[in-house]
């Protein structure tokens, strides 16, 4: 990938230029950390990879602007080799805790699998089964089962009402600071 960059109203944009033989079109990716990554097919013109920069510049800064309030958050990166590494660990983990927590709070699960999820840390369906990320093995321990007492509250309260936060509180009475530490993840 080669590296460039355009002025644009007197702001630079940095951007990495990818040419891919299965692009069918030109695509303009913002990551969190607000890296722009201009990808373009292998036959693509390059004298119009500018033009295209320029006409959403607008969009871009905009963009740029919005992801850099999340320079401090830190992001747990991961690949198909890492899930299939840790799902057995992460597994086995949430296994115990759940059945831990499930005793404590006289909640029953039916069954317990293990994602790689994107977005989310864990579920809980209504049928009673729980979900989680397999990354939850890769957190601190106090999150990690910040995690798992979330899921578990939610077979005695499947929302998030008062109620739910009460069950949560019984565990982690410091459960907002946790969970502000959870979403900064």
């Amino acid at each position: 990938m080669k590296q460039e960059k355009i002025s644009v109203g007197g702001q630079e944009i940095n951007y990495r230029l990818k040419k891919s033989r299965r692009a069918r079109k030109a695509r303009l990716t913002i990551y969190c950390s607000g890296e722009l990554v201009v990808t373009i097919p292998s036959c693509f013109p390059g004298s119009l990879v500018e033009k295209i920069v320029r006409e959403k510049s607008n969009w871009i800064l905009k963009k740029i602007k919005y992801f850099s309030k999340f320079k401090d958050k830190k992001y747990i990166k991961s690949s198909k080799g890492d899930f299939l590494k840790y799902k057995e660990k992460a597994l086995e983990f949430a296994q115990k805790r759940a059945e831990f927590y499930s005793q404590f709070y006289g909640f029953q699960y039916k069954k317990i699998t293990v994602r790689n999820q994107r977005t989310r840390w864990g579920s809980c369906s209504r049928r009673g089964n729980l979900s989680f990320n397999y990354k939850i093995i890769l957190l601190p321990s106090n999150l990690a089962d910040y995690i798992v007492v979330h899921e578990i509250c939610h077979l005695g309260q499947f929302n998030h009402s008062r109620k739910f936060w009460e069950l949560v509180e019984k565990t982690f009475p410091d459960y907002k600071k946790i969970r502000k530490e959870v979403r900064k993840i």
